[in-house]
């Protein structure tokens, strides 16, 4: 051993041994003990006391137990550290940082002891400071194996393990930081005042509770268990030391422990379990490390069993949620089921009551109400009874069985088709129920020679005069029986069958009487040849009433095309003698008769014909076409300025004002004029152009004349020609979409596209809607075109909602028309594979105006199929505040007419009018989309607003579906 000594131990004898026994001590006791030793009977009555760290785990050598060492100790030691002499101690150790040791009291001064002191203070600082550094490296040990232990709890609690490995797991670590042989863990249900024992393991007590049941706290009333959750505090030591520890008296249950050790398990203050363990050996006690050590992992541990029971409680309302799932499905299952045997029943009782309007025959069309009734159950022997016009006897006009002939007809007796007739009722009978009905004398039932039925089942035909007949079926197989459910499908069919055999009598009787009729009427046309000179002498009376009309007495438009016949073959023979055509009818004419009556309307057509007699000269002629639409024929004119001269004097004729119904009307006229000259060969031309003329005069804001020219014949001309087009490109698929995107205004991500069309023209390239819809529409083929543009749209966007998304397809009108558009809709999804929850439709507050019940109907209908319908154009309807939430909308489009002045003069009013669309919007959960987004200003103000997405311009235009990667 190398050991520093001090001068005073080297002036003294190193080797004496005294001091030798001081420096070769191994722990602070030895050195304490052999420094008072050294002392001799200098040290009786001193005590020397020390910790390695200053003032916690203070010992004394000798032992003596009382705290009043301690308490002067350190009040010594605070005074000879300030350098103030102090008689109750002399300092052996102090190395300021808890290695801590004093000769208490302290000794006089002087020489004699100074080499065992040095001894003292140099070994006794060297141990102290060991032992401090040999606690830290243990209390780090432990502190690594307590936080290894944390993360295997934690780990545990998110394992695929169920709650008894897992707390068999806890067990194990736990007993891996301290003795835990005998553990248990328990939940606390203040509340209910209940616990529930989760996990119970011990080595001696092998009747524990009943693991997972629920307890009543009342039944431990007292014991340990009962105080730990009820006082929230730990509990350690023997029985004795317990009963110091609880206010009350202890009730002990199960084997008594010679120690015991109970933490709480907290979770906000408040307690909601504890963790136990308990030792009946003398070997294995707690202490305050294992009260720390519990304390500390019960928390942990509870968090791992609150994260179990959530996950199992989450896996129970999943398997739970999957078993409802399953019974709602099974219930849609019978429900589709149900459906679809009702729609073959419907389609059964259609085709039954189709069969009444055909013209077959008697035995053709039995055969065909058999054929109807086998598809709904098995008929394979059937027959119909019917009584005849007598009632007395019975008649079999349809027969078809596998074993018994064809019946005759027969006298009514006492049969089974006679007993369903007299009650009314339907009869189903299986052999054992006949017997015993024929043995009760509710009818004679006699099996014959033929094989007896194993089933038999009678409905009666109702008709307006009481049970008119019977339909039967019968089974002689012993593997098929019919049932109640079989007797009322019969019940409910037979209903339209005797309505279809009523029928077809009344038809077969209409004809009797038409082959009557027939001879009656070649009786009487002897007759009648005598009265046919009575009838040419009123034929020209007859004549003229048809060649004018009955109201206004003018020409009608027979007389008129007559006159024009003339006038177009004088042409021919004159070509200097013109005429023309006034085409015109009254503006507003409707509003007067809805307004004022048809009475009042005919008032006013009577003084228009008036005054437009007025208006021409004697060989003129004044027709009433129909309606209000009139004619006036110009002969022999020079030039077009002399019949516009004469419909400026009708239009002055007709401005002034009528006083009809007690009220004065202000009318107007539109007219068309045309010329007559030698390019027209038939009445029907000059009048298409008049009528064109016309059109124009009342396109151009009524109350005018236009005369058609070559201009207004290349307008007509073009359109038919554009109609041809846009026939050819229908024929050759030349509509195509084209995508614009939908976009988060917050970071302009693209959500969705709107399939917009445009028409691949071989000659003029791509050309927007405004250039050929309108045609479109006005030839009728707009939908035909919209529907070869959802297909192409839907097939084209595939690639585009890969990832998410939708696109929308903008729906005219006309589709809604149509109740069955939305299964046309989801069979163009089906054929083209695109998933109709990617698909949105748009529609107009017009279209939901139009027949809101019936849009209303179709909308649920695509909602239910995954197809969800925005609003467009909104605001700019007539009530979209009324009638936005009758709808199922998923989304609506705010007109870009608000979004236009958004951060100009008029910002302030659109902000309001958009403000309010959000919030009716946000109320009622429908997404909204701003239109006609252009600038950045117009996006800032919107998502200032809490408007979420957008389209417009700014964010792209139209593109092909190549553009986006499509």
């Amino acid at each position: 051993m190398n050991l520093a000594l001090s001068p005073a131990i080297r002036e003294a004898d190193p080797a004496a041994p005294e001091v030798l026994s001081i420096l070769t001590a191994t722990s602070p006791e030895n050195v304490a003990a052999a420094l008072l030793a050294a002392l001799g009977d200098g040290g009786d009555g001193l005590r020397i006391v020390f910790a390695c760290d200053w003032p916690q785990a203070v010992r004394t050598v000798p032992e003596t137990g009382g705290p009043t060492d301690v308490f002067d100790a350190d009040g010594a030691l605070l005074a000879l550290r300030s350098g103030s002499p102090d008689g109750r101690a002399t300092l052996l150790a102090d190395d300021e940082e808890g290695a801590v040791a004093l000769l208490m009291p302290a000794l006089p001064d002087g020489a004699r002891h100074r080499a065992v002191l040095d001894a003292a203070r140099q070994r006794m600082t060297e141990l102290l400071s060991l032992e401090r550094l040999g606690r830290s490296v243990a209390q780090f040990s432990q502190a690594e194996q307590v936080q290894h232990a944390l993360f295997a709890i934690a780990d545990m609690a998110g394992s695929d393990l169920d709650m008894s490995e897992m707390l068999w797991e806890l067990h194990g670590i736990v007993a891996g930081l301290m003795y835990a042989e005998n553990f248990y863990i328990v939940m606390f249900d203040r509340e209910r005042a209940a616990l529930q024992f989760l996990y119970f393991v011990d080595a001696i007590d092998s009747s524990g509770p009943e693991l997972g049941s629920e307890m009543a706290l009342a039944d431990i009333e007292r014991g340990l268990t009962w105080h730990l959750v009820t006082g929230g505090r730990p509990l350690m030591g023997s029985q004795e030391s317990l009963a110091t520890q609880v206010s009350g008296p202890i009730r002990f249950h199960g084997a008594d422990s010679l120690d015991w050790l109970g933490v709480p398990m907290r979770r906000n203050g408040e307690v909601l379990g504890g963790v136990v363990v308990q030792s009946y050996d003398q070997a294995n006690r707690f202490g305050e490390r294992e009260r720390a050590l519990l304390s500390f992992v019960a928390d942990h541990i509870l968090t791992a069993v609150e994260r179990k029971r959530s996950k199992e409680s989450l896996e129970q309302r999943v398997a739970e949620r999957t078993r409802q799932l399953a019974e709602a499905n099974e219930d849609l299952q019978k429900q589709i089921t149900e459906r679809l045997r009702a729609e073959h029943l419907q389609a059964a009782l259609y085709r039954i009551a189709a069969l009444a309007n055909v013209d077959e025959s008697s035995e053709r069309f039995y055969a065909q109400i058999h054929e109807v009734v086998g598809e709904l159950l098995n008929a394979e022997n059937f027959y119909i009874a019917l009584l005849t016009d007598d009632r007395r006897h019975l008649e079999f006009p349809y027969f078809a069985d596998t074993v018994e002939s064809p019946q005759p007809q027969r006298p009514l007796g006492n049969g089974l088709t006679e007993y369903v007739i007299r009650t009314g009722r339907p009869l189903l009978l299986d052999e054992p129920e006949a017997l015993r009905m024929e043995a009760g004398g509710e009818f004679a039932w006699s099996k014959g020679a033929g094989v007896p039925a194993v089933s038999w089942l009678g409905v009666p035909l109702g008709g307006q005069n009481g049970v008119m007949g019977m339909i039967a079926m019968q089974s002689y197989r012993a593997d098929f029986h019919y049932d109640q459910a079989d007797c009322e499908l019969m019940t409910f069919v037979s209903y339209q069958i005797a309505s279809s055999l009523q029928r077809r009598k009344a038809a077969e009787a209409l004809k009797r009487l038409n082959a009557e009729l027939e001879q009656r009427v070649h009786e009487r046309t002897q007759e009648l040849r005598e009265q046919i000179a009575v009838r040419e002498r009123i034929e020209a009376q007859l004549k003229h009433q048809v060649m004018h009309d009955a109201l206004t007495r003018l020409p009608n438009r027979l007389y008129l095309q007559d006159r024009l016949d003339r006038e177009i073959a004088l042409l021919r023979r004159r070509p200097d003698r013109r005429f023309a055509l006034l085409y015109l009818d009254v503006d507003r004419f409707k509003l007067f008769n809805d307004s004022l009556g048809h009475l009042a309307g005919d008032d006013v057509l009577k003084e228009v014909s008036q005054r437009l007699s007025q208006c021409v000269r004697e060989p003129d002629v004044v027709a009433r076409l129909s309606g209000d639409e009139f004619a006036i024929l110009l002969v022999d004119i020079e030039k077009p300025e002399d019949a516009c001269g004469v419909a400026e004097r009708v239009q002055q004729a007709m401005q002034r004002p009528m006083s009809i119904a007690g009220r004065e009307l202000q009318t107007s006229a539109s007219i068309g004029i045309a010329f007559g000259d030698t390019r027209y060969r038939s009445t029907d031309a000059i009048l298409h152009d008049a009528d064109v003329a016309l059109y124009r005069a009342k396109g151009a804001g009524r109350a005018r004349h236009v005369l058609f020219d070559d201009s207004l014949q290349r307008q007509a001309t073009d359109v038919l020609a554009l109609e041809h087009e846009l026939r050819a490109a229908l024929a050759n698929e030349e509509f195509e979409p084209y995508f614009q995107p939908l976009v988060r205004l917050g970071d302009t991500r693209a959500i969705g596209y709107e399939a917009l069309i445009r028409w691949r023209h071989p000659e003029r390239g791509i050309l927007t809607p405004d250039k050929f819809l309108s045609v479109a529409e006005e030839c009728g083929l707009i939908e035909a075109i919209d529907w070869q543009m959802y297909r192409a749209a839907c097939a084209a966007a595939i690639p585009l909602v890969k990832d998410g998304g939708f696109i929308t397809l903008n729906i005219s009108p006309l589709h809604f028309q149509h109740d069955d558009f939305d299964e046309r809709l989801l069979k163009v999804t089906t054929e083209t594979g695109f998933d109709p929850k990617n698909l949105r439709i748009e529609v107009t507050e017009g279209t939901l105006l139009g027949d809101p019940e019936a849009v209303a109907r179709i909308l649920d209908r695509l909602r239910v199929a995954c197809v969800e319908a925005a609003l467009d154009d909104f605001g700019t309807g007539y009530s979209s505040l009324g009638y936005v939430h009758r709808f199922p909308l998923k989304m609506i489009k705010i007109d870009r007419s608000f979004v236009d002045s958004l951060g100009g003069d008029r910002s302030q009013r659109s902000s309001a009018v958009v403000g309010a669309i959000l919030a009716l919007a946000h109320s009622l959960g429908i997404e909204v989309v701003a239109e006609g987004i252009e600038t950045e200003m117009q996006r800032q103000a919107l998502v200032a607003m809490g408007c979420v997405y957008g389209q417009g311009f700014l964010f792209g235009r139209p593109q092909e579906p190549a553009h986006y990667g499509g």
